[in-house]
């Protein structure tokens, strides 16, 4: 074999190694954003479980309330709207924007203010309190109200490393030639430095 063949062949293998490793490397990382994506909307799913949770147990609390006393109308309307509005609003995950995250979150808000303002308005009614089909959706609601900060927490964290993950050198030139975007963060609302005062 001529001593140009041979070098040829030597080039030939470099470049062909070089070609495998690169796609090779494309291949593991692109697969990898798709994971860390995936872990996005799956602690999307949660969140927005947790949400419903939440939205599914105002009627009965609605209810558990207006039955026990000639209650304040305006109140039991302003929580049922709140909740109704809030139930509209629903967040594609592959489509997420930080205006409509911002968005799910102000009308989520709505139903806790609301929630919030029917608590102090039956601090006025000792015989609902005294209930323990009351007592028992209190307790359900405070626990959904702790699982609702967990899993918006999860979510920030989930969403944190696959932003990280995307705009690291080389990863981002991956994540731009395919289309990853950066997901958004739930963020504190104004006013969120004081403790919402929920009294049961």
């Amino acid at each position: 074999m001529k001593k140009g063949c041979l070098i040829w062949i030597i080039v030939g293998v470099i470049i062909g190694l070089i070609v495998l490793g690169t796609v090779s490397w494309g291949v593991k990382t692109y697969n990898k954003m798709i994971g860390l994506q995936e872990s996005v909307t799956s602690q999307w799913g949660n969140v927005e479980t947790q949400y419903q949770r939440r939205a599914d147990l105002i009627p009965n609390f609605v209810n558990t309330v207006k039955g026990a006393a000639e209650f304040e109308q305006e109140t039991l309307t302003r929580v049922i709207e709140a909740r109704a509005k809030a139930t509209q609003v629903t967040i594609d995950p592959n489509n997420m924007t930080a205006e409509n995250i911002q968005q799910y979150q102000a009308v989520q808000s709505e139903v806790s203010s609301a929630l919030s303002r029917l608590m102090v308005v039956v601090e006025r009614y000792p015989d609902i309190k005294a209930t323990q089909n009351f007592r028992d959706l209190q307790v359900t609601l405070e626990g959904t109200e702790n699982r609702i900060s967990v899993e918006r927490r999860k979510f920030n964290e989930v969403a944190q490393q696959f932003n990280t993950y995307i705009k690291r050198f080389p990863a981002n030139i991956i994540a731009g030639w395919y289309d990853f975007r950066e997901k958004p963060y739930f963020e504190s609302m104004e006013g969120a430095e004081r403790t919402p005062e929920v009294r049961f």
